[in-house]
This record gives C-alpha cells, sequence and structure tokens, in this order.
C-alpha cells in the first residue's frame, strides 16, 4: 500500500480520532468510560450502514441483535463458560445465525414492511427479555457481568479500540470487495442486479447477516462495559438509536457512523445534564440536519469544502491498460444454422386479460430480429417472458436447445441472455467504469468473495476495458455515471448488457429520447453488434429499424401478424392497417370548412414557442410550435415514443421546459404547478382514464366540480350512459365507461381546453362512436387537443392537426387535407418501403 493511501485511509481518521478523545478526556481526568461507549457504538452505526449505506435497506430494528448479543455474552460469563474475548465471538457467531434466521423471512418484503418487521421482531425480544424474570433479570437486568481478561476500565478501552479498529478495517475491505460492490449495485438498481446474473435475495440476505456480526461485537462490548446487560438496549425507544447516529453522521459516508456516534454520545451526555427532557433540545437538531444537511454531517463539511461525493468507497478505478484487448464476443462459438431462442405458443394472461396469444418465434444467431407494434401490443411483456420477468401463462421458452420457461431472469443472464429496458436503467451512484465490470464479474465469480480487492481480477478488469472501448466509453470511465448525458448513458446500457457474455441480446427501445446525432451512434453500434450477436430489437423509430433490420416480427394485440424481411413487412396490408388504422364506416360529421376557417382565425388561446422537454436527461422534443385557438380542435398525431404525450405532459406543467415557453389565454404557464395551469382553464384526460377505482362515478364527478364547470346533469346528457351506473364503483364498470367519466369529470372544473390522450385506446367500435359523438357536441363549446394513434379515427372531426417526428413537428396544417393524403399519413404516421429508408440513410 502506498504511503499516500495510508495517510488517507478512513480507518486510521478512526483510530487518530478516538486516540484524540481518550487523550482530551484523560487531560480533563474525566473517566475514558464515555470515549469506550463512542467506540463501540461507532461500530454499531457502522453495521447498520452496511445495510443502509450499501445495501439500501433501512432496518428499524437492529437493535434486536444488538440486545440479543449482549444477553448471549452475559450469559458465557454467568455460566463460567469463557472470558470476554470467547464471549464477543460467540455473540458474534449467534447474531449471524440470528440475522440468517430473520432475514430469510422478512427479506421477502421491501421499503417500509421491512422496516417495520425488524422492528416488530426487536420488540418481541424485548418483551422476552423485560418479561422472562427468571432467566434475563427482567427490569432490572443481569448485573456483576465481569471481565477476567481487560480488568480495569483503561485496558479494556484499549480492547474495544482495537476491536472496533478491527471491525472498521474488515467493513472497508468489505465495501471493496467483489461482494461489497454487488452490495452497491444492488442498493441502486435492484432489476438491473437481477438482469446482470445476482440472485438480489441471497445478495440482501449475505448483507444482513454481514450486518449482524457487526452489531453484535457492538453489544457484547457494551456489556462488557456496562458491566451487565438491560432490556431497555431492544425496546422501540431505543431501536433506532444506531440509525439515528448513522443518519447524523452522513449515510453515504463511511466515516459517517463515527461522527455520529461523537455528536449522539457527546450532546446526550451533555444535554442529560442540564434537563431529563433533553430530546427536546436534539430532536431540533436533528431535524435541522435532515433539513439542512440530508447527507448529514460530512456531508455538510464537504458542502463547505465544496467536495461533494460519496465517500462510502475508494474514489478510483484500475489504471487504464497501454493497449486495450479487442472486445470478443462469447456467441461467435454457437452454430449459426439453429435458431439460439425458440417460443412455442407462449401465452400470457392477467386475468381475463389477454396480452400475448400463442406466439411463435424463432431468433436466430448474428441476424438483427426487430419487434415492432403499436401502443399496447404486448411487445414488452413478451420481452419480459424471455428475459424472465414474467412466466408464461401457457406455452414454451427455448434457449441453445433447452427449455428455459420457468428459470429467473439471474439464471438466463448467466447463461448468455441479457436486456437493456425500455426506461434507461443503470447503476447511477457507480462510475462507469464499475457499472460495467460488477456485471462482468457476474459471469466469472458472482458475489463470492468477502474480503479481497474486487479491482485485483486483472481478467476481469480487462474484459471491463474491452467493452468499455468497444461501445466508446473508455475515455470516460471514472465518470460518475449520473454524470453523463442521456446518449452515453444508453451506451452505457448496452455495454452493461454486453458485459454478461451475451450471446442474446435484447434491447428494449435503446434509442429511447436520443438525440439525432445519438440515435446514428447507438444504431450504428446495435447493427455492428448484430454480426457478433443474435439481437432482439424492440423499437418505435420505425425508419430506421427498417433500415438496419434483418428481420422483423410485427406484434399486435398480442398476436404476430406478420414476420419477414424488412420490405415485406413495409408492403404487408395488415401491418399498415395496425399503425394507421381502417376506415371506419360509421356516420362522423366532419367539421364544415367554414367552420374550421372560423376555427382558425379566432383568438390565439395557447401557444408552445419552441418547446424542448425530456426525461432524466432525455430529449424527447425538440423546437415544438403548437397553437391552439379559441373552440378549434386539434389532433396530435405521430408514431410511438415521438413525443405525444411528453407534449401534453409539458403543456400541464407535469414535466419542466429544458427550453421554449408556453402561453395560454396570454398568460406565461410554463413555470407555473400542474393545479394552477388547470385552475386557468386547461382539463388534461390522461391515457389509462386514471380514475379513483373505490369512488362511485357519482363522487368522481362531484370531486372535480368547481362553479362554472359542467353541471352533473350536463354531465350525463354528454353521457347518457353514465345517468344509470352512476352508482357503481369506477373499479367495477368498463373501459368505455370509464373514458366517458374521465371526459366528463375534466369537464366539470370550467375547463377552456381539453387536452385528451388516446381517448379511443382499448374501446370497442360502438363505444367509440358513442365517444366520438360527445366530442362533436363538444366541439366549439371548449377547445381540445386530442392525442390519437390512429390518424382516421380523429381526423374527420378536428380543424387541424399537427404530426410530430422523433419529437418535431414534421406536419402542420389543415385536418382534412391530411385525412385525404393516404401517401402523406403512409409517410409519416405509417411504415415506408425499406429500400427507400435505407436509401435516404446513405
Amino acid at each position: 500500500m502506498k504511503p499516500a493511501t495510508v495517510l488517507t485511509h478512513p480507518v486510521l481518521w478512526i483510530a487518530v480520532a478516538l486516540a484524540a478523545l481518550t487523550a482530551l478526556w484523560s487531560a480533563l481526568n474525566a473517566p475514558v468510560s464515555l470515549i469506550t461507549m463512542i467506540a463501540i457504538y461507532t461500530l454499531y452505526g457502522a453495521g447498520v450502514n452496511l445495510l443502509v449505506g450499501y445495501t439500501g435497506l433501512v432496518p428499524f430494528g437492529a437493535s434486536v441483535f444488538f440486545g440479543c448479543a449482549s444477553y448471549v455474552a452475559a450469559f458465557q460469563i454467568m455460566a463460567r463458560l469463557g472470558n470476554e474475548i470467547s464471549a464477543v465471538i460467540l455473540s458474534i457467531l449467534f447474531s449471524m445465525l440470528l440475522a440468517l434466521a430473520i432475514g430469510a423471512l422478512i427479506l421477502r418484503r421491501r421499503g417500509l414492511y421491512f422496516s417495520l418487521l425488524t422492528l416488530a421482531f426487536s420488540q418481541i425480544a424485548f418483551e422476552i427479555a423485560f418479561k422472562w424474570t427468571s432467566v434475563t433479570g427482567g427490569e432490572n437486568g443481569m448485573q456483576g457481568i465481569s471481565r477476567s481478561v481487560f480488568v480495569s476500565d483503561r485496558a479494556y478501552h484499549g480492547f474495544v479500540v482495537v476491536v472496533v479498529l478491527i471491525g472498521m478495517w474488515l467493513l472497508w475491505r468489505l465495501a471493496h470487495a467483489p461482494f461489497g460492490r454487488v452490495l452497491q449495485a444492488v442498493r441502486d438498481n435492484e432489476q438491473r442486479a437481477r438482469s446482470i446474473g445476482y440472485n438480489v435475495y441471497l445478495v440482501r440476505l449475505g448483507g444482513m447477516v454481514l450486518m449482524a456480526a457487526a452489531i453484535g461485537c457492538a453489544g457484547a462490548l457494551l456489556t462488557f462495559q456496562l458491566q451487565g446487560v438491560y432490556a431497555d438496549n431492544l425496546s422501540w425507544q431505543h431501536a433506532g438509536d444506531s440509525l439515528l447516529m448513522t443518519v447524523l453522521g452522513g449515510v453515504h459516508h463511511f466515516l459517517g457512523p463515527l461522527w455520529g456516534a461523537i455528536a449522539f454520545t457527546l450532546l446526550q451526555d451533555r444535554l442529560s445534564a442540564i434537563t431529563e427532557n433533553w430530546w427536546l433540545i436534539f430532536a431540533p437538531i436533528l431535524i435541522a440536519f435532515a433539513l439542512l444537511s440530508p447527507e448529514g454531517m460530512q456531508g455538510l463539511a464537504q458542502r463547505i469544502l465544496r467536495r461533494e461525493r460519496w465517500t462510502l468507497t475508494r474514489n478510483t478505478i484500475p489504471a487504464r491498460p497501454a493497449i486495450i484487448k479487442p472486445y470478443e464476443s462469447a456467441a461467435l462459438a454457437i452454430d449459426r444454422d439453429k435458431p439460439i431462442l425458440t417460443t412455442e405458443a407462449v401465452s400470457k394472461r392477467f386475468g381475463s386479460l389477454v396480452v400475448a396469444a400463442d406466439i411463435n418465434l424463432e431468433i436466430r444467431p448474428f441476424v438483427l430480429h426487430s419487434l415492432i407494434g403499436p401502443n399496447g401490443a404486448g411487445k414488452t411483456t413478451f420481452f419480459n417472458m424471455l428475459a424472465g420477468v414474467l412466466s408464461p401463462s401457457s406455452g414454451r421458452v427455448f434457449f441453445e436447445g433447452e427449455e428455459i420457461t420457468r428459470l429467473p431472469i439471474h439464471v438466463r443472464a448467466r447463461r448468455g441472455i441479457s436486456r437493456s429496458f425500455q426506461i434507461l436503467s443503470i447503476f447511477e451512484n457507480l462510475t462507469v467504469f464499475e457499472n460495467v465490470r460488477i456485471a462482468v464479474q457476474g459471469q466469472r465469480i458472482g458475489a463470492r468473495g468477502l474480503f479481497f480487492d474486487a479491482y485485483a481480477s486483472e481478467e476481469i478488469n480487462a474484459r471491463t476495458w474491452s467493452i468499455l472501448d468497444a461501445v466508446g466509453l473508455a475515455d470516460r470511465a471514472a465518470e460518475p455515471s449520473a454524470m453523463l448525458p442521456h446518449g452515453a448513458k444508453r451506451l452505457l446500457e448496452i455495454a452493461v448488457t454486453l458485459a454478461v457474455d451475451s450471446k442474446l441480446l435484447l434491447l428494449d427501445e435503446p434509442l429511447a429520447g436520443l438525440a439525432e446525432a445519438d440515435r446514428v451512434v447507438v444504431a450504428a453500434l446495435i447493427r455492428k453488434l448484430a454480426e457478433r450477436h443474435a439481437v432482439l430489437l424492440i423499437e418505435h423509430d420505425i425508419d430506421r429499424v427498417l433500415a438496419i433490420s434483418d428481420r422483423i416480427s410485427v406484434l399486435h394485440q398480442g398476436r404476430i401478424i406478420a414476420d419477414g424481411r424488412p420490405a415485406e413487412v413495409a408492403a404487408n396490408p395488415d401491418v399498415i392497417a395496425a399503425y394507421l388504422g381502417t376506415k371506419d364506416t360509421g356516420e362522423r360529421a366532419a367539421p364544415p370548412a367554414p367552420e374550421r376557417r372560423a376555427h382558425a382565425t379566432a383568438n390565439v388561446l395557447l401557444r408552445a414557442n419552441d418547446i424542448a422537454a425530456g426525461y432524466s436527461g432525455s430529449t424527447v422534443l425538440s423546437k415544438v410550435n403548437l397553437v391552439v385557438h379559441e373552440g378549434e380542435a386539434v389532433a396530435l398525431l405521430g408514431r410511438n415514443g415521438v413525443g405525444k404525450t411528453t407534449t401534453l405532459s409539458a403543456l400541464t406543467g407535469r414535466i419542466a421546459l429544458s427550453s421554449g415557453e408556453i402561453s395560454f389565454a396570454g398568460e406565461r404557464i410554463d413555470r407555473m404547478r400542474t393545479y394552477e395551469i388547470n385552475r386557468l382553464g386547461v382539463a388534461l384526460v390522461p391515457e389509462g382514464r386514471r380514475l379513483f377505482p373505490n369512488l362511485t362515478v357519482l363522487e368522481n364527478l362531484q370531486l372535480a366540480a368547481r362553479s362554472g364547470g359542467l353541471g352533473i346533469e350536463q354531465a350525463f346528457e354528454l353521457f347518457p350512459r353514465l345517468s344509470a351506473r352512476q352508482k357503481a364503483k369506477a373499479e367495477n364498470i368498463s373501459g368505455g365507461e370509464r373514458q366517458m367519466v374521465a371526459i366528463a369529470r375534466a369537464l366539470m372544473v370550467p375547463s377552456r381546453l381539453i387536452l385528451l390522450d388516446e381517448p379511443f385506446e382499448g374501446l370497442a367500435p360502438a363505444v367509440v362512436n358513442e365517444v366520438m359523438a360527445a366530442l362533436n357536441k363538444l366541439r366549439g363549446r371548449v377547445a381540445m387537443v386530442i392525442v390519437e394513434h390512429h390518424a382516421e379515427t380523429v381526423l374527420p372531426i378536428v380543424d387541424r392537426a399537427y404530426v410530430l417526428v422523433n419529437g418535431t413537428v414534421a406536419f402542420e396544417g389543415d385536418a382534412g387535407l391530411l385525412e385525404r393524403d393516404r401517401e402523406l399519413q403512409e409517410r409519416l404516421l405509417g411504415v415506408v418501403q425499406a429500400d427507400s429508408v435505407r436509401a435516404a440513410a446513405s
């Protein structure tokens, strides 16, 4: 170890802090027992932080291990079976076994349930210790626990400091070991950790057992410090002490428990000397830190020094090799003449809803096979069945000739099936290098290894550098992944997907949210990867899919409706109908030309100028301009994933703009909150309806009603069917009736503009006509923006139309013109011939 590394080692700083406090107390002729308590609580807090800071679980009742270990140490001494050293060892072993038993039960639950279950076990232990007087001493506890080896307080103080330093050194080693690195990955992204081959349940169980070892050691040390043991340490009043210390010091800092233990112990000692109600003074201090410095005392110091970062591990990565070995695919050895993955009549049902029906598909090696389809076609559900996230209701899945239908996701990952996610999924708090390295580790040694440095494996490091170089991120390896731009994050996610020795890559919308320049880079990478892997791609950028794919399957309403080469699929009438819709024969009166002209010249109600917006750094909308006039009906059209719903979210203040501005009735609204925009007269009918399921139809309407809006009787006149269903709960009515309630609810406020997101989705033709009739009645009374992916459904009832393509406006004009121009619809909204796309791309 280099001298510079030794001087910055956190365990050295713990030793310096404890030595300084000991020297100060000795100089003051004060007993060192208070410093001994600080050392014990430092180890106690560090054990808790192994679960909180490193694993992402919050135990409210870690005191169950602390208190039970104290009793175990006392029982051994009372039985004259050893000394304080053997008692500490026995307490550690007992705590680990107890954690194994408790963890096996409660780790099936996460979040608040896990926290409360730990507290429940601690309270159970307290009740036993408090009331089993003949064994535990009850309220009086067990006293007279003598020390036979370290008799004096100073000798015992030295022993405690040495044990705590050893314990902290082991925890620091653990944080950098393969197992500790996996804990941090699970903390950041449980789903992603599973997808790269880790059994998250067993990893968390191991983390809980190791936490209990540290806490059990601290509990035994406290027994000999007090020379007695009491039930109070198990009670709910003290169950959160260690958690408070950790939070006060900083949960994302290895030294956080030390600073928290010092502050907690000294404040308790000084304040309790002033008043019995010392918590009335201490609690505001905690509240102030929670509000002003969520990262605790160390985080506050870092903010003052402008060096803010987590210090749970070293801030370094292995040295970059002078020559990076080229990336080699694990799939090159597979037989290219046999399918790598096959599905046989795979189906999935959620109750009575069928989302996948008898899907038969073959994925072949070294082929870029794309899966496309409209919204709600079942693509992601099918992906999840292939990856192991969902189990099919019926049918079978084979990989390399072996059935894998019931294998969990982490087992499939180890066999070579890796996936990316529709919503970006990386380990945000790890470096770029560590994101990929942890995935490589999953294939080589998994989570095995408690105390050797994970970065010591040259093989894993070399493989990591090869993958980073292959995706163009080697120069950014040391950067925190959270700081990457969105396009680089997509490349990183693909790198993580490659790192599991992938034979089959399942890529779920890897181009989503990317700017055009990034789309070109990522699409080229995917095309290159298909030369050395089997690739199954879901993507809504149809033009690019047709340009880069070797084979395309089209999923619609849970069934494969077309499968073949891009040119064949693009010309398939069923595919065209699925994307563009078919002509409806129902009678719908289009707005007469004079009415359309009148609406187009009315006062501007809503104006969006050059707006840009997205999610988590992604760019979904780019310089979008939109105008809606008083009483005008406007259609907002586009393929899946082009930004239609994002536009509505921006108009209603649900997402912030990155640039541009929005005004409503002459007043700027892009800086307003959602409820403020609603009160001005902008109402949203969201996709999926989002009613209050436990309320009746009438109650859903009454909850939204405001003076100046539509009355209840008027709502029933608009939708007569709702009058008969007004006492039915929203969860018990049909999808069409729910859509009617959602539209009526939006009108209960004094609305001047209604935004409707996919109002006809999933509705039967007769119900579509019924909703259409209601919208026709509203035409001219309120302005409407209707998002719809079937142009022929909505164009007859609107005045003007906008078409979005990849987040920008590609068409703006008269709805009648777009309705009559079938060729323009196909170019902007449907699928186009692959040859023309490839020609345009070249």
